[in-house]
């Protein structure tokens, strides 16, 4: 079975990647318009994350749009995914816009700890690592059930030179590769951060936030920087790359990992609320908490929940 479906994979990636770019975004709008008809579930979730944070400020009416809107994206962005992975940088220039890509940037001596989100087609940002010659560029990723889908889905990352390292078996090599040097580490950040998340507000609302980006770049001593995705057309998007997030307080001391978080969720806040369409709404990003978590916020003895 896994062999079918790594084998029907591969030929649904050559389909995709032997289209014009253009026509790709379309066919992919239509399929996300299809799905916000058929895919109750996540249409329901889309709506209610919707309501909870625009509830006050946006009518049945106006939010039912967005989460159309959203689906539609969500089409274009998945199959346009697909086929940037195989577009060359010039084949691409057409598309994709960098702003705030400077030369303090690129002269960076020290680790970059990225903040990224899931923001239109967020798998462009892999070609940071064009702009960044005698950097590594990695991030995490969590490895499917199925042995075959996942290496397809690795092999179709790669291609950019990006390094992917497993976050359950990766440690040690993420370990290295950051004392290493010259190292970019993007970081999804804005979905649901599990039993160990910081419980802190995101959009008005408390949740779990995962302190990943905010810890290794105290850990390796790296600049945090954030950068989002925005569509800005059919099949073209700007990243813009924002300001360091300082880790340390005037006096030199570090930050409370919440204090840094709290920055971190207030530019993911940012970008959600300039473009609301251009977010991932159908992740249930507001889960209740759990018992590990409801225990460390009544300051009250726990066994710790495993690790993932």
């Amino acid at each position: 079975m896994n062999s079918l479906l790594a084998g029907l994979a591969r030929v649904f990636i050559r389909l995709i990647q032997s289209l014009p770019l253009i026509l790709v975004a379309r066919l992919g709008r239509g399929a996300g318009a299809i799905a916000f008809v058929l895919d109750r579930r996540h249409r329901r979730v889309a709506l209610s994350n919707l309501e909870r944070v625009f509830g006050n400020e946006l009518d049945a009416g106006q939010r039912h749009a967005i989460a159309r809107e959203n689906f539609r994206r969500l089409g274009e962005n998945y199959a346009c995914a697909v086929k940037t992975a195989s577009m060359s940088r010039e084949q691409l220039d057409g598309h994709l816009e960098w702003v705030g890509l400077d030369d303090t940037l690129v002269a960076e001596t020290r680790c970059i700890v990225g903040v990224v989100g899931h923001f239109a087609n967020f798998e462009v940002y892999a070609r940071i690592k064009d702009r960044l010659p005698g950097w590594t560029v990695g991030t995490t990723y969590r490895a499917l059930r199925q042995p075959g889908l996942n290496r397809i889905l690795l092999d179709l990352r790669e291609r950019s030179g990006v390094r992917f390292f497993e976050r359950r078996s990766g440690a040690e090599p993420l370990r290295r590769a950051m004392q290493a040097g010259r190292m970019l580490l993007a970081l999804l950040s804005d979905q649901h951060g599990g039993d160990r998340g910081l419980w802190l507000p995101f959009l008005g609302h408390p949740c779990s936030c995962n302190p990943a980006a905010a810890l290794l770049a105290v850990r390796y001593e790296a600049a945090l920087r954030s950068a989002v995705c925005y569509r800005t057309g059919l099949a073209r998007w700007r990243i813009e790359i924002e300001p360091e997030i300082p880790t340390r307080d005037a006096s030199g001391n570090t930050r409370p990992v919440e204090d840094i978080q709290g920055d971190i969720n207030s530019r993911l806040e940012a970008a959600i609320r300039r473009d609301p369409a251009n977010w991932f709404w159908v992740h249930r990003r507001w889960k209740p908490p759990s018992a590990w978590q409801q225990a460390r916020m009544n300051a009250t003895e726990v066994s710790p929940p495993p690790a993932d």
